[in-house]
Formats: C-alpha cells, structure tokens, sequence
C-alpha cells in the first residue's frame, strides 16, 4: 500500500507494480501510485509525485489521440465519479481516473521508431527485430525507415514479457484483429512523434494495451491502461541524441544506474533509494509532463 491508497476501502481488481485498479461493477478506478520499480522488482522508496505525472499524461494523451482509437477514460475528475468515491478525494485526486471496463487483449502492442533497448540486442544477432527483417548497417539508437510494430506477450506474476513475431500474434489474436491493431498502433505512435517532435524530444518507441468492448452485438478495439507515459515510452532530449550510443530517456535512468553502481543483485528486496537520486528522478518525471504537456501538474 502506499499513501495514496491505504485509505481507500474499495474491491481490489489488480494491484500492478505501479497502479491499484479497483472494482465498480462495469467501470474501474485506476489509481496511480508513486511506486517505483526497477528491472521488475518494486523498489521500497516511492518518487514523489510520479503517480500524477503518469496519470496526467495518459489522460492529457488520451485527449489528444481519440480521433484515432476510442479509449477507456471515462473521467479523471473525482467530482464526476460515483458519489461514494468523493471521501477519497485527497488520494485521488490527479492520480486517479474512472475507466470502462474492457476485455483486455494480453499482447502488449510495441511500436518502435528507432533502433534501440531490446531491439537493439535482437538485431545485433539476426538484423531483425521480432521477425520484422532491417537492413544491415544500422547502428545503436539508428532511425529506422519507417516505424515497425513489434509485439510482446504481457506476461503475469513478474514474469518477462517476451517479444513475440506478428504472425504468432497472428496465431494467438486472429489475422483480422492483429491487424488492426498493427494499424491503430502504428498511428498512434506517427501522431505521437510528430507532436512531441517540435518540443525538442524524439519518441523511440512505445508500447499501448487495448480491451475489447461489445457495443451493439460488436467487439470494438478500446485504449487502455497508460497512454504514452515516461514509464511505457521512451523519450530521448533531441539535443543529446546521438547515434551508436543509447541517450538518456525521461523515466528512471537516474534509479537505473544508482542500482547498476551498488552491484544489487536484480532479486528483491530491493535497495532504499538515496534522497538525491529520488528527488533528481522526480524532476525528470516533472520535466516530462511539463515538456510533453504544457501543462501544470495539480
């Protein structure tokens, strides 16, 4: 539990690394914490503010991209929420968000603009990226020529998501279905880059999750989750990029080499973070919502 959720006496649907989403009937309430984790162990100090920086992204980039794919938000406003939910103001409040209830698709839908991360180290091996075939040559952090949607199967318990081809998503979701989702990805992630791009950041890659929701006898192909945060996309500072090398992304870089320093042994429990690295990871989460937003956290 954290501060933001241990008041709360609510029906608990899952409880992630990051967010607890309780039950109300056809609808959830997400709630963002400020839980940070790292090479999948959850780590036991929080980041101040995180919770809200994730939240007020999704929703800001929810707003902006639902001319392309409906999605799950309903309200992100606690006065707009069922009326037993107001007690819990104070800890929902900018780190919460009503949403519909969907069947979630369990394929994370990873689009990729540049070559890096685990699709970096795949390509070293074959020159593919999840049977996506690349030319050869290219380089660490290489633009690739056009976007390519390499999924994975999102996987439960800690266990690794594992970077599957499309014709095995094929073989688990259908052609039909796959293929949408291929397309609604793939432009999600275009519109994305394009509008972040004139704010000086680059978007390398990102990945988006999707439910199914039956309107009118139909299954129709709903956004869900986070959308486009720093903990599922990564940003580079189009000013320190540089090919052959990985640059620093907006998330938890600065966490990511305080724990590769001590030598942690990647298993939980993992190590109390130092107040400086806590405080200059919660600026970069800061600086992110500011510089992708324009807006003011609250």
């Amino acid at each position: 539990m954290t501060a933001a959720t241990e008041s709360i006496d609510l029906p608990l649907f899952i409880r992630g690394k990051v967010r607890d989403v309780y039950a109300l009937e056809d609808k959830l309430l997400m709630v963002a914490s400020d839980r940070i984790s790292a090479f999948d162990v959850v780590l036991p100090t929080p980041i101040p503010d995180k919770g809200k920086v994730l939240n007020q992204i999704s929703v800001f980039w929810f707003g902006q991209t639902k001319h392309i794919v409906k999605n799950h938000l309903i309200s992100a406003s606690v006065s707009e929420y069922p009326k037993h939910l107001h007690k819990y103001k104070d800890p929902l409040d900018g780190r919460s968000m009503l949403v519909t209830r969907t069947n979630k698709i369990n394929i994370e839908c990873v689009v990729r603009g540049y070559l890096s991360g685990s699709g970096w180290k795949e390509y070293q091996q074959n020159r593919k990226v999840c049977g996506v075939s690349l030319p050869e040559g290219l380089r660490e952090s290489d633009r690739l020529p056009e976007p390519i949607f390499t999924p994975a199967t999102k996987e439960e318990g800690g266990k690794h998501d594992e970077n599957i081809s499309f014709e095995r998503m094929c073989g688990i979701l259908g052609k039909d279905l796959s293929e949408q989702l291929r397309q609604i990805s793939i432009k999600l992630y275009k519109f994305a880059a394009d509008f972040v791009e004139p704010k000086g950041l680059i978007l390398a890659d990102t990945k988006f999750e999707f439910g199914l929701l039956e309107t009118d006898g139909k299954n129709e192909i709903i956004l869900i989750d986070e959308c486009l945060t720093p903990d599922s996309s990564r940003f580079w500072e189009k000013t320190q990029y540089k090919v052959g090398s990985s640059p620093a992304s907006f998330d938890k870089q600065f966490v990511r080499d305080f724990l590769e320093s001590i030598k942690w042994g990647k298993t939980p429990p993992g190590p109390v973070l130092p107040p400086d690295i806590v405080s200059k990871t919660r600026e970069k989460y800061l600086e992110a919502f500011t510089r992708i937003s324009g807006l003011k956290l609250s």
